[in-house]
Formats: structure tokens, C-alpha cells, sequence
């Protein structure tokens, strides 16, 4: 099977949609005569001309606005953030327009809208450009909210948020833009709210999505060479969060960790050891461990970035402790 690049998923996903549906459409800085900051969209401004693919001013807020009203009126837009670190700019569109319209209206106006771009930390970008907000926008009735971890559910993923009614928030991240991994040719398409378990283990199940399943399956690697069994599951999406496959294995292997890169109040990782706690007390043998960046602001200098992130020893010896070999 072929390899493409994340960023080549992600412009397959949306060309393909667009050629199938007229009403979509591509909007947001940079992602037309740039070719997208990051690449994304190289190519579609070609294709699909400017009426479809529409660079904007650096105004969010207003974007944004443009693209619930857009919605609203039959149309599904997709709209691209430089970073969601940005959206903050945008977030009352978000929050107040799109996640509530449907309710609000007693089901008379979907908002089939996709707010995507990148998330979290980018290397040394500072306290201002390098924030997770994922749990932010799931925290939000109305929302759904996707973290994908490689190009084929990149691909997958973002095709069926397009087609879905409802308002998605597709969170990638600009240090996975590069990787590769293999994409089938032919149409493909993967369910929201449905994990995958990426190994099966019998010791410790880690769960984690995004780009730091990455270091989830590296400490998983790890972990195997001390003869440590890992069940690592990717969650793809955070809301909503599919809590049977992650029940399931916590009964299998009877402890968990949860690795994830925000700040650990009211964290996607403090939720699933709620959840965890309420429906698998009983086969739990260990304290359900989180790993998360530290409670500060991300310092610029490399050496403290480093600290702060989580990390696989971090995850190692998480594992360690609820097995209690630390």
C-alpha cells in the first residue's frame, strides 16, 4: 500500500469531498495563493478556484462567523485556523453560534461545519502558540471534537466529519503535518466516537490520541523490553469518547494510564478516570495514573520544554508504578 504524508491525507480528505459535493468549500488564512501555511491545501486553489477554496484576513472572529452563517444556509464549510491556539479569537462564533444553533433553533438549522488546524506544542513557540484546548471544545453539548494520531484516520476521519451535520472540531498537530503512513487509493471512510486499539497487551492498558499516542507507543516499546505487556488504545476522538473499548481492557489487563498533552484540570484524561473509576472500580488493581504537560504556562527554552511535555520515561514509569516495579 502506498505512503503519503499527513498533510497529503488531509488535502486528499477535503479534494475528494469537494469534487463529490459543490457546497463545500475551504476557507481561512493563507489556505489559497499560499498553498496553506503548513501545506495542506497546496494544490486546491487551482482545482477548485477562488470562490471554493477563499483566503481571508487574520480575523477569526469573523471567519468564523461567516462560516456558521454559511452553514447555516446549506452549505459546509471547512474552516482552517492557523492554530487553534487562534481560535480563542473565534471561540464565541464557536461555542454560542455553532454548537447551539441546532438546539436553539428546535432542530430547524444544522451547522455542518469543520473547524480544523493544528494544536499543542510545536517546539520552542512559547506559552502563547504551543496550548491543547481539545477538552476545551468538548466540553461543549453540540460539539464533536476529533484528534486524529496518523494519515489513514487523518483521511478517514475528516471525510465523515465533513459529511457529518453537526459542527466538528478536527484538531491535527504541525509536528505530525510530515509523517507518513499508509493511506489506501480507494474511498474510505471512519466512524467518530469508535477507538482503535493500536496493540493489544495484557499487563497495563495506556490510552491516549493526537500526536502523543506517539510516545504512548514508544513507551509501550519500552515497557516490552522489561517484559511489560502494553494495551495502547488511540482514542481518535475525544467527544465523543468511545469508554467501551477502554472499560474493556481495563477489565483485561487491570490498570491504566492515561497520557495526554494538556494541563491536568478537567483534562480528557481526568474524565476517563472518572468514567474508569464508576464502571471498573472493581477490576481496577492500582490507582489510575495520568500523565499530562505540567500545571504552568510552556516556557520557551528547549530544555524546559522538554520538562514540561510528557515524555516515555514519564509513561514508563507510570506503568511501572501502577504495577508496582517502580
Amino acid at each position: 500500500m502506498r505512503q503519503i504524508q499527513f498533510r497529503e491525507a488531509l488535502r486528499e480528505a477535503m479534494s475528494e469531498e469537494m469534487r463529490r459535493d459543490p457546497n463545500i468549500f475551504l476557507m481561512g488564512e493563507e489556505v489559497a495563493e499560499y498553498n496553506g501555511a503548513y501545506k495542506v491545501s497546496q494544490g486546491m486553489l487551482d482545482e477548485f478556484g477562488p470562490e471554493r477554496v477563499i483566503d481571508t484576513p487574520i480575523s477569526e472572529l469573523g471567519f468564523a462567523g461567516v462560516g456558521v452563517g454559511a452553514a447555516m444556509n446549506g452549505t459546509r464549510p471547512i474552516i482552517e485556523f492557523m492554530t487553534f491556539n487562534f481560535s480563542l479569537v473565534a471561540i464565541d462564533q464557536i461555542i454560542n453560534g455553532a454548537a447551539k444553533i441546532y438546539s436553539m433553533s428546535g432542530g430547524q438549522f444544522n451547522v455542518p461545519i469543520v473547524f480544523r488546524g493544528p494544536t499543542g506544542n510545536a517546539g520552542q513557540l512559547a506559552a502563547q502558540h504551543s496550548q491543547n484546548f481539545e477538552n476545551w471544545f468538548a466540553n461543549t453539548p453540540g460539539l464533536k471534537v476529533v484528534v486524529p494520531s496518523n494519515p489513514y484516520d487523518a483521511k478517514g476521519l475528516l471525510k465523515t466529519a465533513i459529511r457529518d451535520d453537526d459542527p466538528v472540531i478536527f484538531m491535527e498537530s504541525e509536528l505530525m503535518y510530515g509523517d507518513k503512513g499508509e493511506v489506501p487509493e480507494e474511498e474510505y471512510l471512519l466512524p467518530l466516537g469508535v477507538a482503535n486499539v493500536r496493540q493489544e497487551g495484557t499487563d497495563v492498558t495506556i490510552v491516549s490520541f493526537g500526536k502523543i499516542l506517539k510516545v504512548a507507543v514508544a513507551a509501550a516499546a519500552e515497557l516490552e523490553k522489561e517484559g511489560i505487556s502494553a494495551e495502547v488504545i488511540d482514542l481518535r476522538t475525544v467527544r465523543p469518547i468511545d469508554y467501551e473499548t477502554v472499560v474493556n481492557s481495563v477489565k483485561k489487563t487491570n490498570r491504566l494510564v492515561v497520557v495526554e498533552e494538556a494541563w491536568p484540570l478537567a483534562s480528557i484524561s481526568a474524565e476517563i478516570a472518572y468514567h474508569i473509576q464508576k464502571h471498573a472500580f472493581d477490576y481496577l488493581d492500582a490507582p489510575v495514573h495520568r500523565i499530562t504537560n505540567m500545571d504552568v504556562p510552556l516556557p520557551y527554552a528547549g530544555t524546559l520544554v522538554q520538562t514540561v511535555l510528557p515524555s516515555v520515561d514519564k509513561v514508563v514509569r507510570a506503568a511501572k508504578a501502577v504495577l508496582y516495579r517502580d
